[in-house]
């Protein structure tokens, strides 16, 4: 895993850190809880959102490869949870189920923006100390990667989930979520260099 942080620019660059400590400290069954409540709850909608708000958004962002369009993906996914009507906590994962809130969002948006969509840009914001160059290197770096690829590397580098729950989320097989995320490095290693410091 550090080896694929440093190809993507150091402490996963790709995009901000994602994570924050409220959502690393979460407890299964209160997002479980909070999601069922958000219907009729303002707090648990609030609490959802400050826990997932910059998750949400690096699936966003890792569909649409636009910062506006992955705005609008936190802003919709949000807005669906207080619609939900299938989701059992008994059954689930209340984490698992709102990626997957997200990337369908997020498809969705894509699918209607199509062609705005269709040159990946990785706009500059986030941090400070970000500079225009590791933006240039890793917009190069993110373009030799297809949809399913990028959003796979965003998922597993800066969400940290497993491949059993990429997979998930994906609705596709773990054994294709692992052999495209081992294409998608070998790709970026290669495109950075990285080869050569073996």
């Amino acid at each position: 895993m550090i080896a694929e942080q440093k190809i993507l620019g150091g402490e996963c660059s790709i995009l901000p850190a994602f994570q924050t400590e409220q959502e690393n400290n979460y407890d299964t069954l209160s997002v479980n809880e909070l999601i069922m409540s958000c219907p009729q709850s303002k707090e648990s909608l609030s609490r959802l959102y400050v826990m997932f708000k910059e998750s949400v958004f690096s699936i966003g962002f890792s569909v649409t490869s636009d910062y506006h369009l992955a705005e609008d993906c936190v802003a919709e996914t949000f807005v669906r949870l207080t619609q939900v009507r299938n989701f059992n906590p008994d059954r689930g994962d209340g984490r698992g189920f709102i990626f997957t809130v997200a990337r369908n969002v997020a498809m969705e948006i894509r699918r209607k923006y199509k062609k705005s969509c269709n040159n990946p840009v990785i706009q500059s914001y986030g941090e400070a100390d970000k500079t225009v160059e590791d933006s240039i290197f890793i917009n190069q770096l993110l373009k030799e990667l297809n949809d399913k690829q990028r959003q796979i590397v965003v998922m597993k580098v800066c969400l940290d989930l497993t491949f059993k729950e990429i997979a998930k989320i994906m609705k596709t097989p773990e054994s294709t979520v692992k052999s495209r995320y081992a294409r998608a490095i070998a790709i970026l290693k290669k495109k950075a260099g990285a080869d050569s410091e073996k």
